[in-house]
């Protein structure tokens, strides 16, 4: 298969679909509501060497040997193979595969040409794909199949990029063992955003449930841009028992800036009770999934149906009561593309092939 959704029980196979793509798809088993998508498995990228004759190609040229402290020779391999993979056009059964999934996307989300984040998910024969976090590329808000292939093939590019080249080689795993599968994802579109938590932040009451959000994305929360409104649940029956209007004056939409709300938006409450009882619910039950309490960041996507339109963002142990270090998924200084491409999967790049960051927001 070139092609797998997360939904197929085969995508959890980190073998074919790298680990970005196997937690999509363990999360979406479990019925976790993640942004949907589907993947590129390594397969398609194992073809693609071997049909058009690029995979020899490649070979010829790694088995000159390389020093990974020869910056010099590393960028001229580099860019030689990268040339070769990019003057390559992939295999039309791979591209069939991909402009069908992409077509299911778009049916699935309702949404003609829907937006998606390409993100590389890369594997390898020893397994140590995993190591390779932050050396890879994910572009975002691109639009339509045709595009969507082209970023694969930027994909299978990147696998030659000479920073790809040199930690391989440091790390004495032969670059030829190294394969791409990629994340095809819909971008989110928040509506409004926020953190949970299934206990008190302040007090540690482990029966309560706390929600902070705001318009837009939940950088201008982190951010402490905005004061957030926030929502008290008893965890046992799950009834609101405070709702406290922040003061909402700008929020992130698109782009890197804020922009202003509209003065009757300042004091609405962004969420409706609804939204609050069924994000509540969520947290109940990935408190009991991981056997302590959550820190959870989520979204309201605009463009999905009501009912099905609370997207998890990033889900860890609560460790401000633990004391435990804590890594949250977004910060304002990060950039807003940062934000919106990293999810529960882990690895988040801003637009444009830059690399993970490391994020902090203070509890």
């Amino acid at each position: 298969m070139f092609t797998l959704h997360f939904s197929d029980p085969a995508c959890r196979d980190v073998r074919e679909t790298g680990g970005k793509a196997k937690s999509l798809a363990d999360m979406t088993a479990n019925e976790l509501p993640v942004a949907p998508g589907f993947a590129v498995t390594a397969e398609a990228y194992r073809h693609f060497l071997g049909s058009t004759g690029l995979g020899e190609t490649i070979g010829r040229v790694l088995d000159e040997p390389l020093d990974p402290h020869d910056l010099a020779a590393l960028e001229r391999t580099g860019e030689e193979l990268m040339r070769a993979v990019r003057a390559t056009a992939l295999p039309e059964d791979v591209t069939e595969s991909i402009r069908d999934a992409y077509a299911s996307l778009c049916s699935e989300t309702g949404l003609e040409d829907v937006s998606v984040a390409v993100r590389s998910s890369a594997t390898s024969e020893d397994s140590a794909g995993a190591s390779f976090a932050g050396e890879f590329e994910t572009w975002v808000d691109v639009t339509g199949a045709e595009d969507v292939i082209a970023h694969v093939l930027k994909c299978y590019e990147s696998v030659f990029a000479p920073r790809v080249l040199g930690y391989a080689i440091e790390q004495d795993l032969d670059p030829r063992t190294i394969e791409m599968a990629v994340v095809i994802q819909k971008v989110v579109r928040a509506r409004a955003a926020g953190v949970m938590f299934t206990l008190s932040p302040t007090s540690g009451d482990r029966s309560k449930i706390v929600l902070e959000a705001s318009w837009g994305l939940g950088l201008s929360v982190v951010g402490g841009e905005v004061t957030p409104d926030r929502f008290l649940v008893e965890k046992i029956g799950l009834e609101i028992a405070d709702r406290t209007p922040g003061d909402k004056r700008i929020e992130y939409r698109t782009g890197t800036a804020p922009t202003p709300v509209e003065e009757s938006r300042w004091t609405e409450l962004c969420l409706d009770d609804a939204e609050v009882i069924a994000l509540a619910t969520l947290g109940k039950r990935l408190e009991r999934i991981h056997g302590s309490a959550q820190d959870i960041e989520f979204a309201v996507d605009e463009e999905l149906p009501e009912g099905a339109n609370i997207v998890l963002l990033q889900c860890r142990p609560e460790t401000v009561w633990s004391g435990a270090e804590r890594k949250p998924a977004f910060d304002a200084s990060a950039g807003m593309m940062s934000w919106i491409t990293g999810s529960i999967s882990g690895g988040t790049t801003p637009p444009g092939h830059t690399h993970d960051l490391a994020h902090k927001h203070s509890a």
